[in-house]
């Protein structure tokens, strides 16, 4: 039985319909019709966002970490539901799906332990010295607070780990910050079950109603009206670099400005070192072939560039890797205009000086194969554009002249979400020479392997130099992500009843 979708927007607890709609455009199975926000929506969420905080905001820990745990717990009941209408709107298979609504209900139960830590807290004292001299110093307390209420923004391409109840959302919610969920349209029915679980998980624990909403819209006004209410104290978005850097631009020109923690894309490099690349050129090309067309290419975290040292041994590394991407047929994109974007992306690429076509294929619609390109050193610095992200199951090899040419299109680099090293021992000398360069470029440098796949976890950075992100301080999956939402605040001499409880 198809899922059917009521189609309106979740504002403080009330299924709110508005006037106008919209149809969904699924990959498969029915269209269906849903609220178009306005202004006027995202007003009510962001008043009752506010009106939500001063008790929200000022709850225990373990009261946060029921509401998160209790969310897991309503998502997990409506599973089948959520595989359903998911892999219609997006064409995501099942086992995916399923997958990552595990990552969803993981990530909500790993913020649920952390904050119940307190670690982040980064509490610190400095006791009063009444008897110094010259000056006394005053008793000092440092904890981290919660900022307010929270702009979130749904991705296209995960719509459930990056999208309503996603990793934004959740670390918001464990911070103390009520959230305003700017649903995306390629996926509005996925949103709506997931807004259902939170509904019900705010109902059950007595949460403040207008600690979480979802607006629904397929056009740009609403995502405005969002990031720029007054109301609102950050936002967290995933998407693409025009679309993110015009919120990011909106959010810097309020008459108060605040932090846009946007994830903008990466082309993602590798750097196949010689030694490496000659013992086992040929496993590593196979392994990005799985890499780079997993999921039609449609990870942020795609490897798109392979930087190899010419020779017989880049030959070998080439032929393995046409080999590798030949048998992949097509697969479904997420949206028409994601993949109309990657036909423009890869024609762009074969249009472009110094540049060969090793593998072409033929995709149409909403479908995706894959591609392969090559170019020199010299081309790549000579030409910006070789740089800029495809979205989707294309890749580019770039053959250096040597290991100094190999350092120069590292230093070239824009900012990226992973820079990965394909060593062995005696690959030691020049990867000493490129880590320094690496870790400058790129949130999270790895060694032999491949970047998609991104663990939920303590350590993980997923961010890094704009325009791989636009706040290279911040991470958008792991613990440290609950840091953009909270703000340290000093507290000089005040009296211990009138601190918060978490400096107990």
């Amino acid at each position: 039985m198809t899922f059917q979708a009521h189609g309106k927007h979740l504002i403080a607890g009330d299924w709110v319909a508005s006037a106008t709609t919209f149809n969904s455009e699924p990959a498969h199975g029915p269209a269906q019709s849903f609220s178009l926000g306005t202004p006027g929506d995202v007003d009510r969420a962001c008043n009752a966002a506010e009106e939500a905080f001063w008790s929200y905001g000022y709850s225990t820990r373990a009261e946060r970490a029921a509401l998160l745990n209790a969310i897991a717990d309503e998502i997990e009941a409506r599973g089948d539901a959520i595989t359903e209408i998911g892999t219609q709107e997006t064409g995501l298979p099942e086992a995916r799906l399923q997958g990552e609504r595990g990552r969803t209900t993981g990530q909500l139960r790993l913020f649920a332990a952390h904050i119940l830590n307190g670690d982040y807290l980064d509490r610190r004292h400095d006791a009063a010295q009444p008897d110094r001299a010259p000056l006394p110093r005053p008793d000092l307390k440092l904890v981290q607070r919660p900022i307010g209420p929270v702009a979130v923004f749904g991705a296209s391409n995960f719509p459930l780990a990056f999208s309503t109840a996603g990793g934004d959302t959740a670390a918001a919610l464990a911070a103390g910050c009520p959230v305003v969920v700017k649903g995306h349209p390629a996926h509005p029915g996925t949103g709506e079950i997931i807004a259902e679980a939170i509904r019900a998980a705010i109902a059950s624990c007595g949460v403040a109603p207008g600690v979480f909403s979802l607006i629904q819209s397929n056009t740009r006004d609403v995502g405005e009206a969002l990031v720029q209410h007054p109301l609102i104290n950050a936002v967290g978005f995933t998407g693409s670099l025009g679309g993110g850097r015009a919120l990011f631009d909106l959010c810097a020109a309020r008459p108060v400005p605040i932090p846009f923690f946007g994830e903008l894309g990466s082309v993602n490099p590798m750097f196949l070192l010689p030694t490496a690349l000659q013992a086992r050129g040929g496993d590593i090309a196979t392994g990005w072939a799985g890499s780079l067309t997993m999921g039609a290419g449609q990870f942020c975290t795609n490897p798109g560039i392979a930087i190899v040292i010419d020779g017989a041994d880049a030959d070998a590394f080439t032929r393995a890797a046409i080999n590798a991407l030949e048998p992949v047929g097509a697969q479904t994109m997420l949206t028409d205009g994601i993949a109309s974007a990657y036909r423009a992306g890869r024609d762009r690429l074969a249009a472009s000086a110094g540049v060969q076509e090793l593998l072409t294929s033929s995709c149409d619609q909403r479908n995706a194969t894959p591609y392969l390109f090559a170019t020199t050193g010299a081309e790549w610095l000579a030409n910006h554009a070789l740089g800029e992200e495809v979205f989707g199951p294309l890749g580019l090899i770039v053959r250096v002249a040597d290991e100094a040419e190999m350092l120069k299109v590292a230093q070239s680099l824009e900012g990226q979400l992973t820079c990965t090293l394909h060593m062995d021992s005696g690959d030691t000398s020049l990867g000493q020479k490129l880590m320094p360069v690496l870790e400058r470029k790129a949130g999270r440098v790895m060694a032999n392997g491949f970047p998609t796949g991104v663990e939920v976890c303590e350590a993980m950075v997923h961010g890094g130099p704009y325009p791989a992100s636009t706040n290279f301080g911040a991470t958008s999956v792991g613990t440290f992500a609950i840091r953009r939402f909270l703000r340290p605040v000093c507290y000089q001499n005040i009296p211990d009843s009138l601190l918060p409880g978490d400096l107990d």
